[in-house]
C-alpha cells in the first residue's frame, strides 16, 4: 500500500526511491508489526480476560499445567492482525505470492478461530469436529496449492530442490499439487501440536520465518541465486517483507506468551502460523529445507503419530505422553528448561537449513 504512494511520491522527490529497496521494507514491516502487537496487547488480552475466554487445561496433562485454566486465549488473532497491517502497509500488494500469502492466513485462521470459539465460548470441549476442521484444511490447502500450480511462470516454480545437491532436482508436474498440500496443511497442524508450552511454539516460528526471509530475499535477487546456484523466482523477494512481519508479530506476541504467559494463541494462531511457513517455503522452493529447519515441529508431531499407532497396535505408550514437550515434563524437567532447549535445537537446525546456501 505505502509502497504505490511512496512510488507517486517519487516523481516529486528522489528520496523516496529508497523505499523500493526490499531490505528497509522487510526492516520496516519487523518494526511495524512489533509495535502493533506490543501497543495493542495488553488491550487485547485485558479485553479476553473480561470476556472470559480462558485456556482450558487437560486433565491428564502435568500437573504444573493446573494453574494455567483460564489464562485468555486465542491470542494468535493479535499475531495475524498484525502480521495482515504490516504486510499491506509494506508489502507489493501486487505480487502474486504476497496476495496469497494473505489469503492463507486468513484461511487457516479462520478454521482456528472457529476451532477456538467452539472450545471457549461455547464451551464445546471437542471444539470443531476433526473431520470437519481437516476438511477445511483440506480446502484452504488445496485452494493455495491450485493456486501455485497454476500460477507458475516457470518450470522451477514446479521443481523439488534437494538441498546440499547442486544438481539434483525433480519436475513433479501435477504432483506438485500433492506435495504443496501436504506441505501447507502438515506444517499448519505441526505448529499447532507444538503450541503446547508458554512460547514453545511461537519462538521456533520466529526463527524459521526469519531464515526463510532471507533466502526469499535471495531467491528472489537474480544475481543473489545466479551466485549461490539457488532457484531464480520472479516476485519471491516480496516474501521477505511477508516473514519480516512474521517475525515481529510473533516476537510481540511472544512478550505475553513468554514464561508464565499472560495470553496463548490458540489454534485461530498456530494454524495460521504454520500455513504461512509452509507457503513461504513453497514459493521460495524450499520445502526439504523447511523439514530440516523446523524439526522441532516435525519432532512433535511424528511423537503424536508413533504414540498413537503404538497404543493402537501394541497396547502401550512410547512416551509417557504426547506430544513430545509432555514427555520431558513427565520426566521431571521444569517448564522453561523444555522451551529453551527446544528453541536452542531450533536455531542449531536452522543454521543448518542455511547452510544448504553453500554447501552443495
Amino acid at each position: 500500500m505505502l509502497l504505490w504512494l511512496f512510488s507517486w511520491l517519487e516523481a516529486f522527490d528522489p528520496g523516496f526511491a529508497v523505499f523500493q529497496y526490499l531490505t528497509l521494507r522487510t526492516i520496516l514491516s519487523v518494526l511495524t508489526a512489533l509495535g502493533l502487537s506490543l501497543l495493542v496487547g495488553p488491550i487485547m488480552i485485558k479485553r479476553l480476560a473480561t470476556l472470559q475466554i480462558g485456556q482450558a487445561v487437560r486433565s491428564d496433562g502435568p500437573s504444573s499445567h493446573l494453574s494455567k485454566a483460564g489464562t485468555p486465549t486465542m491470542g494468535g488473532a493479535l499475531i495475524i492482525v498484525a502480521m495482515l497491517l504490516a504486510t499491506s502497509l509494506w508489502g507489493d500488494l501486487g505480487n502474486r505470492f504476497v496476495l496469497l500469502a494473505m489469503l492463507v492466513v486468513v484461511a487457516f485462521g479462520a478454521v482456528g478461530w472457529v476451532d477456538d470459539y467452539r472450545k471457549v465460548v461455547e464451551k464445546d470441549s471437542r471444539g470443531l469436529p476433526a473431520r470437519w476442521k481437516f476438511f477445511w484444511q483440506t480446502v484452504a490447502g488445496s485452494g493455495a496449492a491450485l493456486a501455485l500450480y497454476l500460477g507458475a511462470a516457470t518450470p522451477v516454480e514446479t521443481t523439488l530442490i534437494v538441498p546440499f545437491f547442486k544438481d539434483v532436482a525433480f519436475q513433479l508436474g501435477p504432483l506438485y499439487l500433492v506435495l504443496a498440500y501436504f506441505v501447507l496443511v502438515g506444517t499448519s497442524n505441526a505448529v499447532n501440536l507444538t503450541d503446547g508450552l508458554d512460547g514453545l511454539a511461537i519462538m521456533p516460528t520466529v526463527m524459521v520465518a526469519g531464515a526463510l526471509g532471507l533466502m526469499g530475499y535471495l531467491t528472489g535477487n537474480t544475481v543473489f541465486s545466479e551466485y549461490l546456484q539457488i532457484p531464480y523466482v520472479a516476485g519471491a523477494g516480496e516474501m521477505a517483507v511477508f516473514c519480516g512481519a512474521i517475525v515481529g508479530a510473533g516476537l510481540g506476541f511472544l512478550w505475553f506468551n513468554t514464561y508464565p504467559a499472560q495470553v496463548f494463541m490458540g489454534d485461530v494462531g498456530a494454524l495460521a502460523l504454520g500455513a504461512a511457513l509452509g507457503l513461504v517455503a513453497l514459493v521460495i522452493r524450499q520445502e526439504l529445507v523447511l523439514f530440516i529447519m523446523g524439526g522441532v515441529f516435525v519432532l512433535e508431531t511424528v511423537s503424536v503419530v508413533l504414540q498413537v499407532l503404538s497404543f493402537r497396535y501394541l497396547g502401550r505408550r512410547i512416551f509417557r505422553m504426547a506430544p513430545l514437550h509432555h514427555h520431558f515434563e513427565l520426566k521431571g524437567w521444569p517448564e522453561p528448561r523444555v522451551i529453551v532447549r527446544f528453541w536452542i535445537i531450533t536455531l542449531m537446525l536452522v543454521l543448518v537449513g542455511l547452510s544448504t546456501l553453500k554447501l552443495r
